[in-house]
C-alpha cells in the first residue's frame, strides 16, 4: 500500500494533466552562467604536418636482411628498422680477435728475449746492433696488437652500424627499401615524423596577428575523426605568402596515433578585442530552425533565448547577448524534448 499510493497519485496527477492539455513536469539538470573576459574567435581550416622528419641512411653499405617496419607504422627511440647483412663482418671480427691473441703471445715472447738482450747489452756480452733487433721486434710486436685492436674496433663500430634505429619516436613516413636490397653508404632507408612535433599550419589575414600571442590556448577539431582539442601557438612561419599576404601560424597540438600529414584540422582563433561574453556549457545548446537557443528557468517554466555565439572555449562557448546576466540557470540535461512554458522540476546542478 505504502508504493501503490504515491503510484496512484501520479497516475491522477498525470492523467489530469493530459486531460487539461498541459504538459507534465520535466526533470533538468542546470548549470550557472559566468560573465568573463573573451575574445572574438573564427574558424580556419589549416594543415597538419610534423615539424620534425629524419630522413634516415645507412652509414655502412651492405645486404638488406630485414625490415621491421612499414609506413604508417609508429616506432619509438632506438627501435631496430633495418638490418644488414653482417656475415662476412662477423668472420672478419673473428680474424682480428684472433690476431690479437696471436699479438700478446708475440709482445710476450719478444719481451723475454728484448729483456734479456738489454741485461748483455749492459755486460757487454752482445753488439748494439743486436740489441736494437730485439727492441725492434718487441715494439713491432707491440704496433701489431694496436693495429689489431684498432681494426676490431671499426669493424664492431661497423657490425653495430648495420643494425639501423629509429633516432626518436615517431611515425614511418615512407619506406624506400626492403629486404634483398643493396644500400650504399649514405642511401635514404625511411623517413620518420617525429610524433611529439606535430603541429598545424594555419593561413591568417596579417592584420590578426595583433590578437594572437605565442602560449595561446587554440580550440581543435581534427576533422578527419571529428576529434577534438587543444592546440598551443607555438610561432609564425617566417615567410608570409607572396600573392595573398597571409601569415602562417603554426599551432602545436598533442601526439596522435592515426594521424597523416597534410590533414585538414579546423582551428578557432582570435579575431577580435577581449569583452565580457556569458560563459554557457555547451550542453546547454539546442538548434532550432538552424539558429542556436537555450533554455532558462523563469516561474519553474521553460524560457527559450536564442544565443549569439562569439568565441569557443573547449566545453563553453561565449555569447554577448544581453539577455545573458550573472549567475543565470541554463539548463544542461533534459532540454532535448523540452518545450516553452513547459513546468520544471530541477533534480541537480553541474
Amino acid at each position: 500500500m505504502r508504493i501503490f499510493k504515491p503510484l496512484l497519485i501520479l497516475v491522477i496527477i498525470t492523467c489530469t494533466m493530459a486531460y487539461s492539455g498541459e504538459q507534465p513536469p520535466a526533470n533538468v539538470v542546470i548549470s550557472k552562467i559566468v560573465l568573463q573576459q573573451s575574445a572574438q574567435n573564427q574558424s580556419f581550416i589549416g594543415t597538419l604536418y610534423y615539424d620534425r622528419i629524419s630522413h634516415v641512411s645507412s652509414e655502412v653499405s651492405g645486404l638488406v636482411v630485414k625490415i621491421g617496419v612499414r609506413a604508417g607504422d609508429r616506432v619509438n627511440k632506438g627501435m631496430p628498422i633495418v638490418n644488414l647483412d653482417t656475415e662476412i663482418l662477423e668472420k672478419e671480427i673473428l680474424i682480428h680477435k684472433n690476431q690479437i691473441h696471436q699479438a700478446r703471445l708475440h709482445i710476450n715472447h719478444s719481451k723475454k728475449n728484448y729483456q734479456r738482450m738489454d741485461s748483455l747489452y749492459k755486460k757487454g756480452g752482445i753488439s748494439e746492433k743486436d740489441y736494437d733487433d730485439a727492441r725492434f721486434v718487441h715494439d713491432n710486436a707491440l704496433l701489431k696488437k694496436l693495429y689489431s685492436e684498432t681494426t676490431l674496433e671499426k669493424l664492431l663500430i661497423q657490425k653495430r652500424k648495420s643494425v639501423i634505429k629509429a633516432p626518436f619516436d615517431g611515425i614511418i613516413l615512407e619506406k624506400n627499401v626492403d629486404s634483398g636490397d643493396w644500400v650504399n653508404q649514405g642511401r635514404q632507408l625511411v623517413r620518420i615524423g617525429s610524433v611529439n612535433d606535430l603541429f598545424i599550419k594555419v593561413p591568417i589575414a596579417e592584420t590578426l596577428l595583433k590578437f594572437i600571442s605565442p602560449g595561446d590556448k587554440v580550440r581543435v577539431i581534427i576533422n578527419a575523426y571529428n576529434k577534438e582539442m587543444t592546440g598551443i601557438v607555438d610561432n609564425l612561419s617566417p615567410i608570409a605568402d607572396a600573392k595573398t599576404k597571409n601569415v602562417f601560424i603554426k599551432i602545436r597540438i598533442p601526439m596522435l596515433t592515426k594521424v597523416v600529414q597534410n590533414m585538414s584540422a579546423t582551428v578557432f582563433i582570435s579575431t577580435g578585442i577581449s569583452q565580457k561574453l556569458a560563459m554557457i556549457p555547451r550542453d546547454a545548446l539546442f538548434k532550432s530552425q538552424g539558429n542556436d537557443f537555450v533554455y532558462t528557468i523563469k516561474e519553474n517554466k521553460a524560457v527559450q533565448l536564442p544565443v549569439n555565439i562569439v568565441t569557443y572555449l573547449g566545453n563553453l562557448i561565449g555569447a554577448d547577448n544581453k539577455h545573458f546576466t550573472e549567475g543565470m540557470s541554463v539548463i544542461v540535461e533534459g532540454n532535448e524534448r523540452l518545450r516553452p512554458d513547459q513546468s520544471l522540476v530541477i533534480v541537480g546542478e553541474k
